[in-house]
């Protein structure tokens, strides 16, 4: 079975980023045993790892590389601002797990949509935090196999993801 429109896709790789100083450093590895499934043609994954994959079987290997314009797109540095410390308090008390630098925490945008922001710096302002995706600005190379090729179920179909690896996982 060949990957397609409409396919369950599971592959295994490699990620591995380009730091722009020592070149590319690995990543991310997602294993055989425990390899990622998506739905092809969903916009699940980048659009270009899926033309790399077009077409392919079970078992055949894969390379692609993605600028960062094709992958999480440039660094924004608008992307980074203060928020009061004030913000963070629950039930009137400083939430001082939360409040750590490293710490990625999901917030909402001014349109009420999800988005996840980086605490890169607390200070007398407040917490200083980053809302851009931990890779924008890298080039990515993944190299890695195709473990699976089946038909998406109508559900993954009408949900638009796949749900692993017999159809009935939801994450």
């Amino acid at each position: 079975m060949k990957v397609e429109k409409s396919k369950v896709v599971a592959v295994c790789y490699d990620l591995k980023v380009d730091n722009g100083e020592t070149g590319m450093v690995p990543y991310e590895k997602v294993p055989e045993d425990k390899p990622f499934y998506f739905l092809y043609n969903a916009g699940e994954v980048f659009p270009k790892f899926e033309e790399a994959l077009l077409g392919k079987s079970e078992g055949e290997t894969f390379s692609v590389f993605l600028d960062f314009d094709d992958a999480y797109g440039d660094y924004i540095e608008e992307k980074k601002t203060i928020i009061p410390k004030a913000n963070f308090k629950e039930n009137g008390k400083k939430n001082k797990e939360l409040l750590r630098i490293g710490n990625v925490i999901p917030m909402q945008d001014s349109k009420g949509g999800q988005i996840r922001g980086e605490i890169i710096k607390i200070d007398y302002k407040g917490v200083h935090m980053d809302f851009n995706p931990p890779l924008a600005g890298y080039d990515l190379f993944f190299e890695g196999k195709i473990i699976a090729v089946r038909d998406a179920l109508p559900e993954e179909l009408e949900h638009g993801h796949a749900h692993g690896p017999d159809g009935h996982h939801h994450h």
